[in-house]
């Protein structure tokens, strides 16, 4: 241990002894010796120890990222604000959930060796339990936005860095995330704790605005200029002026205390006027700012009343007509991008192209992780068709399919006689083929590590030196990644350059494989209409097949597999006879052709028949939560909903067993 390290362990035990000063005379403040005290007496860490980082796994990862899938969405677009904010100044910008769990990150690539050193990762748990005083779990704990600078931290190992931090709260008051902007700043930069503050406020508007899309808000300030900012307060009330909900800052300018204390109220309660005056009214007035006043002291505000969306009106109003049918919604075809065309109800997907909408204008890198065949290229080409631009060129490259000693000049080009073998007029690298485009790296974990260096300062720079050349080219690229491997687990194994991970690392897209996707059903359909011209139908009970399959190789053997069907059949419609002989899901169609196993449970083998017992005493014992019973049995819903078909386990159990 450094003296650095001892002498900080010894001012740590000083100050939890006597609660009040540290050794030397100096004062400790207050919150963080009532921090370090929480940590040595409830905690019991040790200051001197580096204690193991906790990592969660993949899925528990993508199962809590799911839980706020509306922040996440939101706050990512803030983050890339305020890590451009930011940019240069060797910080990291993290958001965790309620309990400490790192759920993104953005990270300066000056930052990553202190970052690695400090387990500031994704799926990294940041809570004062597990990391002691720190700016993500502190502040969670304090419920307030806070700084802990460099030996404020508890432990020894995380006093290299600054940490800024701020909880992000819904309008039920609860804390649902908290945001971290940590670098290795040698001064306590209050000003960075402004803007995470800022980006907090946005984010808790933004998803509100988003909540309650569908009824009325209105948005209000004491001063006019303020209307439309992030200081602005936001109230959501019912057709009928029943208050919904609202942000912090409504309740700050109307000096409420709880949301409790508002939500019910009717609009009347709160302002001089009615709902529809002043809907009317702001409308009337193009949506400027007219006056208001507090009824119960007096005060003025200037407000905007927003109706519910249009669309949103037209499909309420449609849906009421059509009882029960789910209708048919779809996006004008002005608005339509190549993105919205890879789903079709599946809400993964759904949030994942959201998500890829608000960082196509601007300089942040793509990673997307997704099994082999999850369609990884069919969403980079979307994301680049969808944006401005759309009119460059698109170059793929796959970088475990070229040769290790043709990749540096596959990548980066070569001038004349650059090496034995060259061509004579040289080689323009896919770089710089790119430029003004689109660059898609697929498989980038199995880059060479050799490269891997050079491909960071491009990235960097922006500009590429080819093969044999000594005059750099200035290009212009978006970048997307891809990879169906742990990047992580590569850095630890010196296999990839931490640097350049968290280069590629902005904005983090995990597409879900074919089995678990929602909208199946209309994906296989959507696949044959592609592959056959639309001049193809198949069966239902074809389709009940491909729909039980796993589909090990994804999108990928979809397609291969109705390409095959098509080419083979005699006829427009495809069967299950149509399937390959050697295709593993044609038993599954067969079986219910010729009488087999049905799911009912008469016709289960004895094996299954105890495994549907088992189940449904664990579904009995978790009141039939299917969320927590599949988080209990490590599995995702959508595996534990096949199970339950497959077994033939319905309502009419639930309903037996109660």
């Amino acid at each position: 241990m450094s003296g650095i390290d001892v002498n900080h362990v010894r001012r740590v035990h000083s100050a939890v002894r006597d609660e009040t000063r540290c050794n030397g005379g100096t004062n400790v403040k207050s919150e963080i010796t009532e921090s370090w005290i929480r940590c040595f007496r409830q905690y019991h860490l040790d200051p001197e120890h580096s204690h193991e980082i906790v990592v969660i796994p993949r899925p528990e990862l993508q199962e809590r990222q799911e839980k706020i899938s509306d922040v996440l969405e939101v706050a990512s677009i803030e983050m890339a604000n305020l890590y451009q904010q930011l940019s240069g100044s060797g910080y990291a910008i993290m958001l965790t959930d309620r309990e400490g769990v790192v759920l993104n990150y953005f990270g300066d690539p000056s930052f990553t060796h202190a970052a690695s050193k400090s387990g500031l990762m994704q799926g990294a748990l940041w809570s004062e339990a597990a990391q002691g005083t720190n700016g993500m779990g502190t502040c969670l704990y304090e419920k307030r936005p806070l700084i802990i600078h460099k030996d404020e931290h508890y432990l020894s190992k995380n006093t290299g860095i600054t940490c800024a931090a701020a909880p992000i709260y819904n309008h039920r008051g609860d804390i649902v995330a908290a945001l971290d902007a940590s670098g290795e700043s040698r001064l306590a930069q209050q000003h960075t704790l402004v803007l995470v503050n800022m980006s907090v406020h946005m984010i808790e508007n933004r998803v509100f605005q988003r909540q309650f899309h569908n009824d009325y808000i209105v948005h209000f300030h004491g001063r006019p200029e303020f209307v439309g900012t992030l200081n602005e307060g936001l109230i959501a009330f019912s057709p009928d002026g029943m208050v919904l909900g609202a942000t912090r800052t409504a309740l700050f300018q109307l000096d409420i205390a709880a949301p409790a204390d508002i939500e019910g109220l009717q609009i009347g309660q709160l302002f001089n006027a009615s709902l529809p005056v002043l809907v009317a009214n702001s409308l009337s007035k193009g949506l400027r700012p007219i006056p208001i006043f507090d009824v119960r002291r007096g005060g003025r505000f200037y407000a905007v009343a927003y109706p519910p969306e249009p669309a949103t009106r037209a499909v309420r109003q449609v849906s009421a007509s059509r009882g029960r049918h789910k209708p048919d919604i779809r996006m004008p075809e002005a608005d339509r991008t190549p993105l919205d065309g890879l789903h079709f109800g599946d809400a993964a997907m759904e949030a994942n192209i959201r998500s890829a909408k608000r960082v196509l204008e601007r300089d942040v890198a793509v990673l997307l992780y997704g099994e082999t065949g999850s369609g990884k290229e069919w969403f980079a080409k979307a994301m680049h068709q969808s944006g401005g631009r759309s009119g460059k060129p698109f170059v793929a490259i796959n970088c475990a399919s070229i040769p290790e000693s043709l990749i540096e000049s596959e990548l980066f080009g070569y001038k004349s006689g650059a090496f034995t073998g060259a061509s004579r007029e040289g080689q323009r690298g896919k770089l710089f083929q790119a430029n003004g485009g689109t660059l898609f790296l697929d498989e980038i974990g199995d880059m060479p590590i050799l490269l891997q260096a050079r491909l960071l300062r491009v990235l960097e720079e922006r500009e590429v030196l080819p093969l044999g050349s000594e005059t750099p080219v200035k290009v212009d690229i978006f970048v997307i990644s891809a990879t169906h491997c742990d990047l992580m687990q590569k850095i630890e194994a010196k296999e990839f350059r931490e640097d350049l991970y968290y280069r590629l690392h902005g904005l983090t897209i995990t597409l879900p494989p074919l089995r678990e996707r929602g909208d199946k059903r209309a994906l296989i359909m959507h696949v044959l209409e592609r592959e056959g011209d639309g001049d193809f139908g198949m069966d239902e009970q074809l389709l009940d097949a491909l729909m039980h399959y796993d589909w090990p190789g994804n999108l990928r053997e979809l397609r291969n597999t109705l390409r095959t069907m098509i080419a083979l059949s005699g006829s427009s419609t495809l069967t299950i006879s149509d399937l390959p002989r050697d295709f593993p899901g044609r038993n599954i169609g067969l079986a219910g052709e010729h009488g087999g196993a049905s799911g009912e449970p008469g016709s289960l083998n004895p094996l299954e028949n105890a495994e549907r017992d088992a189940l449904l005493q664990e579904l009995a014992h978790h009141h039939w939560n299917i969320s927590n019973l599949a988080k209990g049995l490590k599995m995702s819903r959508n595996t534990l909903y096949r199970k339950l078909q497959r077994l033939n386990i319905k309502d009419s159990d639930k309903t037996a067993r109660h």
